[in-house]
Order: structure tokens, then sequence, then C-alpha cells
């Protein structure tokens, strides 16, 4: 008489191959192959136990690399006996799918169970650590994989690098890095990307180039990590050099590079890299189109921008954003308004981006009464959808518009303490409409959150200035020279030979610094 136990088993197995996308070739082969274990174990009884526990452990990875996760699962906690190649399947796809707690606890049990795990599965808990930011969990599985030698393996190691370069100090990180035996091309670039972080622009480009090999994702890395933080000619000389050197630009790099082309309106050379994604890409792919929207949208291009958005063969919020905000940013809100009400399909749900940008086109247009009730409107439907930056963007129309006792109100009635954008919005009205008396009273709040504020200083001294009121200026500006305060020196760039060349004031840095001086001289004395 056949086990009840076993009986099931074969059950659940025999549904989890007929529910794994293979040819009938290869289901015949899997059922035949079960069929010979079971007479098999007849007669071979303990022998066999151990090849259902093989099949078990065949199905187990299949499952999860199929729809049939769920059942991959319970057929794991029924299984027999356990290895560590399906208990690390099963934490792998869990960490996937961002259960990272349960692919936590699937570990302990493996420790529990003395089921050693391997490197693939220190790699997986480790990242499972810092996805749930739990340092304290990630340096106890760091000891734990040090303990049995696996801490220097490239691909645990990699991941404990991770860990530290995102959620401790990067002295750690390094440490890690010199620790991991043969570091490879991630290793490489997980510390890049802590440097980069930590804005140790250096440090980064130091270890990019003494990497042994490249790849597009570190190329990548480079180049995000330097428009993220606001070098924006850095981001695009290095895609340039990228090109140079023969790489190819994946999906992902073209955003990059075009968000800091448009950082500092570089719109030749943003051309110039659409033309690249062209030929590159083909299909340039819906996340490198809205990149393009919003590239020319903020060049100030929106005849490009729209051409762009009008060809895309289909649209999400984001290429509706783009273009939206690109209208609006350019002053031409009745068109960005006019697009807001063009989104009708249901998927298209509008959200806080989408909002910012309509309450800004009324900001540039002066349509106070309409940015009211698009605001109202959003707060009664959707109360999570406001931002402290949608707040701020009110208080700046009614302050520009001259709305000083409405600004006034909605700063006393805001949800939160106001930061200082707020205040600076509402010096920004002040100064336009000569209300010194609130001017000064922002500025005090401003100066009170962040006493070393110069911007703060140098409107409200120009506000005097405007006003003809010199003594005050000339108090203000003491004030600033005693606390050693200067303001920020502008800069300008321009565009040659593909390459972007940043000048600021008294500029002593740039390479052809001597010439341009010289240049310069001589035109001052004709």
């Amino acid at each position: 008489m056949c086990n009840p136990t076993k009986a099931h088993m074969k059950s659940r197995i025999c549904k989890l191959l007929l529910s794994q996308p293979i040819s009938n070739t290869q289901r015949q082969a899997s059922t035949l192959c079960y069929s010979h274990l079971i007479e098999t174990q007849k007669s071979h009884g303990r022998e066999i136990k151990l090849g259902i526990s093989a099949v078990e452990s065949n199905i187990v990875q299949s499952s999860c690399e199929s729809k049939a996760f769920s059942d991959a699962h319970q057929l794991f906690d029924e299984m027999s006996d356990w290895d560590v190649v399906s208990a690390t399947t099963i934490i792998s796809r869990f960490a996937q799918r961002h259960r990272h707690k349960e692919a936590i606890s699937l570990f302990s049990t493996m420790l529990v169970m003395n089921i050693r795990p391997n490197e693939f599965t220190f790699g997986t808990v480790i990242h499972s650590s810092t996805a749930l930011r739990d340092l304290n969990l990630g340096k106890q599985l760091h000891a734990c994989a040090a303990k049995i030698d696996l801490a220097s393996n490239v691909f645990v190691g990699s991941a404990i690098l991770d860990l530290y370069a995102k959620l401790s100090t990067i002295e750690e990180a390094q440490r890690a890095f010199e620790d991991t035996h043969e570091p490879n091309v991630v290793s490489y670039t997980t510390l890049i990307c802590g440097y980069l972080k930590k804005e140790m622009f250096d440090d980064a480009f130091g270890l990019f180039q003494a990497m042994p090999e490249r790849n597009v994702v570190s190329w990548n890395a480079m180049i995000g990590g330097h428009s993220q933080t606001g070098h924006n000619e850095e981001a695009v000389n290095l895609f340039v050099e990228m090109l140079r050197e023969g790489f190819v630009p994946s999906q992902s790099t073209f955003p990059c590079a075009m968000s800091a082309a448009a950082n500092i309106a570089a719109l030749g050379m943003g051309r110039s890299f659409h033309a690249c994604a062209i030929k590159f890409l083909g299909d340039l792919g819906m996340f490198v189109a809205n990149s393009l929207v919003s590239f020319y949208a903020k060049c100030g291009s929106m005849e490009d921008s729209f051409l762009v958005f009008s060809k895309l063969p289909e649209r999400n919020i984001v290429s509706w954003n783009a273009l939206i905000c690109g209208y609006a940013q350019n002053g031409r809100g009745r068109e960005a308004i006019d697009l807001f009400h063009k989104i009708q399909h249901p998927s298209l749900q509008p959200n806080s981006v989408t909002l910012l940008g309509v309450l800004l086109a009324c900001n540039h247009v002066g349509l106070v009464h309409e940015g009211y009730s698009y605001f109202n409107q959003a707060r009664l439907k959707d109360p999570n959808m406001l931002k402290p930056e949608h707040y701020a963007c009110m208080v700046d129309l009614l302050s520009r518009s001259g709305h000083f006792q409405e600004a006034g109100r909605f700063i006393h009635d805001l949800p939160f303490d106001p930061g200082i954008g707020f205040w600076k919005s509402l010096l920004g009205g002040c100064l336009i409409h000569s209300n010194m008396e609130l001017g000064e009273l922002a500025a005090t709040k401003i100066l009170a959150l962040d006493p070393g504020d110069v911007s703060s200083y140098v409107m409200l001294s120009n506000a005097h200035s405007a006003a003809g009121r010199w003594q005050s200026m000339s108090m203000i500006r003491q004030e600033m020279r005693e606390k050693g305060m200067k303001r920020v020196p502008g800069c300008s760039w321009i565009e040659i030979e593909n390459r972007i060349h940043v000048f600021g004031t008294a500029d002593r840095t740039h390479s052809k610094k001597d010439e341009i001086y010289t240049v310069l001289t001589f035109f001052l004395n004709m």
C-alpha cells in the first residue's frame, strides 16, 4: 500500500511539474523520471529517499523560476531533507520579491538546522539586510561569513561593501573592499558609488581609473553620480569620454547624461546625445524618451519637447508631467493648464508632480483663483498628494500677486512648521511689491532658521537699495562683512568641440586660464 505521505508528495510534485512552462517532451521526461523513482522505492527504500529529495530540490528551484512560487515555498516546508541549494533558491526569490524579512527568517532556520550557507546565500541575505537598512544585522551576517571563511569571497565581499557604503562610513566600505579577494567590476563600482554619494570625487575618479576593466554600469555610476550631485559639466564630459572609448550606452545611461546637459542648458550637446540614443538604441523606450521631453523643456525648446512627446507610441504620467512642467517653467502657463485638462485616460492618474506643474503654471501667469481651485481640489480628493512644495508654491503665488494677508494666513494655517523656502517665497513677493516691513519679518525668520543664509541678506540688501534706503542697505552689508559672509559667485559656461567649459568669477582653475586672461585684458584695454 502506498505511503500516504509519499502519495501526497507525488501529487504535489506532479502538480508543480505540470505548472511549469516546459515542453511536452520535458514534461514526459520528468514524469518518467519520477515514475522510475517510485518503482525503485519498492526495492531500494533508503536510496530512493535520497532520490526523492533530489527531485524535490530540483522542483523547488524550477518553481522559483516560474509563477508557482507559493507552491515552491509550501513544498520546501514539507521537504524531509533540506539542502543549501534549495534554501538559497527560496531565499533568493524572497529577496527578489522584496520580502527581505522572510529571506532573513529562512536563513535563520538554515542555521538552526545546521545547513552550511554558501557564498550565494550570504550575498543574498546581506543585500536583504541592506534593503532593510539594518546595519547591525548586516554586521552580524558579515561576522558569520567571516567565521566560515567566506567574507573575502568576491560575491559576499561585494554585498558587504554595498552594506557599508550605503549604511555606514566610507572607511568601513574601503576596508571591505581591501578584504575582498580579487575584487571584480561590481566591487569597484560599488565603492565608486559610495565615494560619489559622499561627494569624494577625486577618490571616485582615482578608483575608476585604477579599475582593471570597466563596463557600462561603471560608466553609468560615474555619470549618474556626478549628475545627481550637481557636477553636471563633469557628467557630460564623462559621457563624451565613454563614447570615445568605444562603450555603447544603455537605456540607463542616456537619462543621466540628458539630465546633466539640461542642467547646464547645453542644447547643442543634448541634441547630439539624442542622435546617439537613436543610433545605439533604435527604440528609445519610454524612460529615455521622457528624459528627452524633459531635456528640451529645461533648455527652453518647447517645440522639440512637444515633438518628442507627440511621437511617443504610448505615454505614462511621467511623459505628461515633463511637458506640463516644461510649459510652466517656460512661462507658458495657459498651455500647461490646457495640457493638464487633456489627461483623460483612466490609467493616467495625476500625481503630486502633476499638481506642482499646474500650480507653477498658475504662478507664472498670476492665476490666483485657479491655483486655489486646483490646490483645494487635490486637498479634498487626496490629501496625501500635498507635499511641502505645493504649500510653498501657493505662498509664492499669493506673495507674487500681492495678496500678503492671504499669504500670511496660509503660512499660519500650515499643517507643519514652515521651512526657509516658505519665508523666501514671501520675501521674494515683498521685494516685487516693495513691502519692506513684511520683507524684514520674512528675512528675520529665515536668519533665525539659518543664520548663515547669504542669499537672504543679499535679497534684503537689494530691496533696501531699490527703495532708496541706503543706510539700511549699508548696515546689512556691514553685518555681512562682520560675519565673513560672501555672495556665492555666479558662473557661466560655453560648449566647444563637444566639451563644456565652466567659468566663475576670478576663476584660476581652468587649464587655459593664462590665455583666457590675456584675451580678456586685451578687450578691456581696447
